[in-house]
């Protein structure tokens, strides 16, 4: 089994926009939305089926038994994340300001704080001609580089196929990380722009440090793009194969908001994603 992951550094570049494309194009029947934090692959990959949700729980949250708080304080002079305010006569501690260190639970000299499970996020699997995995993370929550492994594990539940595309999540940080375990290839999207080109070569050390290939295409590029050239000589320095550029097409947008992909449409961008596509083929060594 071969594993895609595509990848950006930043958000904007049309990472998942390609993703739908290789979706459609190599009729696959295993992919995932590993950027929980804001998902949104299922909006041009629109499903026929009712989700199989599943409770994500992280890190564990305290909570203080205010019926037994003898209104010290000394659990909120502690707490460095002001996660713990007065109520009254006691004490309560905020779940979304809480990041579960321990040293309030630590320190009470009566031993009435205690962790608790904490719902961090959920998980959604798709089951119908394809089996898709995503989830969300709720509004505080932690543990987002957990919440994406689990993710992808979800696709492996009596599932046996060829081929997985991995649309990660923009940055660098943990969700990324963690979806690079287990790719065969990375395909780095990057676009024509200052940000775009530190970003990229962020990814490209942090891929190189996993082992883990990576190759290149530039979107959104117009004939007034000066920063292809600089992009070019930054993969052929670094030995990083360059699969393609894609124009910038108003198009997209268009077709984005009618749920469609741009391989759906006949169009500039979609004619330079199938070129695209094709040769990632190659580097995955699909048949």
């Amino acid at each position: 089994m071969k594993q895609l992951l595509i990848l950006s550094g930043k958000g904007g570049t049309g990472k998942t926009t390609i993703a739908g494309a290789f979706i459609k194009l190599s009729s696959c029947k295993s992919y995932a939305d590993c950027d929980v934090d804001a998902p949104n692959l299922h909006l041009i990959m629109k499903q026929n089926s009712i989700a199989e949700a599943q409770d994500f729980y992280g890190m564990n949250k305290y909570e203080i038994d205010e019926l037994k708080c003898l209104g010290c304080g000394i659990c909120k002079t502690l707490c460095k994340f002001d996660a713990i305010h007065k109520n009254g006569k006691t004490y309560q501690i905020d779940p979304f300001s809480c990041e579960g260190c321990a040293v309030c639970e630590y320190f009470c000299p009566i031993g009435i704080i205690s962790p608790k499970q904490h719902v961090s996020g959920e998980l959604l699997l798709y089951r119908s001609e394809a089996l898709f995995s995503t989830a969300k993370i709720k509004a505080g929550g932690g543990n987002s580089g957990l919440l994406v492994t689990e993710v992808k594990k979800r696709l492996r539940q009596d599932n046996i196929v060829d081929f997985e595309i991995i649309d990660g999540s923009p940055g660098i940080g943990c969700p990324v990380i963690a979806s690079m375990s287990g790719a065969d290839l990375i395909l780095l999207v990057t676009e024509p722009s200052l940000s775009g080109i530190s970003d990229m070569n962020r990814i490209a050390i942090t891929a190189k440090k996993f082992h883990v290939p990576t190759i290149v295409c530039i979107n959104k590029t117009t004939p007034m793009s000066k920063n292809v050239n600089i992009i070019l000589a930054y993969c052929a320095e670094n030995s990083i194969p360059m699969v393609g550029t894609i124009p910038y097409d108003e198009t997209v947008n268009s077709s984005i908001n009618q749920g469609l992909s741009i391989v759906d449409t006949d169009c500039q961008a979609g004619n330079a994603v199938r070129k695209v596509y094709d040769k990632v083929r190659q580097f995955i060594n699909l048949t």
